[in-house]
């Protein structure tokens, strides 16, 4: 079994996204049906739907949408829902979602927005209020913004943090270091996991195996076989090859582990932490 923790579903004619202007490659629909049918074929037997950054005034709508498309069967099993902790709303939204079970956790993208803005009182005060919900909170930060995430997972040590993307490494312009040594010091937080997802969209037309590779490695090596999922990060990773091409790839690179370390990967570590 194949849990993937990373889908998401644009579909322009419900809902509005106002960053897919700003890439191209990204502005059309993607739609759930697509994905289903090539997940299938590649082993995939569930998904989590990852918030896709919405217009703000229809965050809510999103997570009744995807809700929507799961009651008709298939392989959704639940939602990364957006949010917005630096806004005075937030609780009243938090009460909300906490009422709904096909929500699973929490995300607010902090690589498009300024690196302050996880650093406020109010902020970092809202996102501890997942404390003791059993919702997660996904980090999806840039590699020169690990102190702001750090010090943000350091505000809230009750609550269960999940870095995206192998903390979007810069593969195709080779920044390792900078790069391996944020991931190490996240990783000495204990309620941080990591996501083994879509590199591929970040290594640039002539990767192999072998280019991703020291990037994964270090990251399960730093983070441990108990602490990692796995992710597609559909449609953005059609960027670097595609679904499939990510599937393969990740398949040669854990093709040493265990099998009880490659469950772990693929879908038991999922399943503990979002209660699946």
């Amino acid at each position: 079994m194949i849990l993937d923790t990373h889908l998401h579903i644009i579909d322009r004619e419900s809902l509005r996204y106002p960053w897919l202007a700003g890439v191209p490659a990204l502005d059309r629909d993607f739609p759930y049906e697509d994905y289903a049918r090539e997940a299938q074929r590649g082993g995939i037997s569930a998904t989590l739907h990852m918030e896709v950054d919405v217009d703000p005034a229809q965050i809510e709508a999103e997570t009744c949408y995807v809700a929507g498309k799961a009651a008709a069967g298939g392989l959704l099993r639940g939602c990364i829902a957006s949010c917005r902790p630096e806004e005075e709303g937030f609780a009243a939204a938090l009460e909300r979602a906490l009422d709904d079970p096909f929500v699973k956790g929490f995300r607010r993208v902090l690589h498009v927005v300024p690196d302050t803005l996880s650093e406020s009182a109010r902020f970092r005060e809202n996102v501890g209020r997942l404390t003791g919900t059993g919702r997660t909170f996904d980090l999806c930060v840039l590699p020169r913004q690990m102190p702001q995430a750090m010090a943000l997972v350091d505000a809230a040590p009750g609550v269960r943090f999940v870095l995206d993307h192998c903390g979007l490494p810069d593969i195709a312009g080779g920044t390792f270091a900078p790069w391996r040594n944020g991931i190490t010091a996240m990783a000495r937080r204990p309620n941080v996991m990591a996501k083994i997802s879509g590199v591929v969209a970040y290594a640039g037309p002539e990767w192999d195996v072998e280019t991703l590779r020291p990037w994964v490695e270090h990251t399960i090596d730093a983070f441990g076989w108990d602490r990692v999922v796995w992710g597609s990060d559909w449609p953005v990773c059609t960027l670097g090859g595609g679904l499939t091409a990510w599937l393969a790839a990740t398949r040669a690179l854990v093709a040493g582990a265990s099998e009880a370390e490659r469950e772990k990967l693929y879908s038991a570590n999922a399943r503990a932490l979002w209660g699946l």
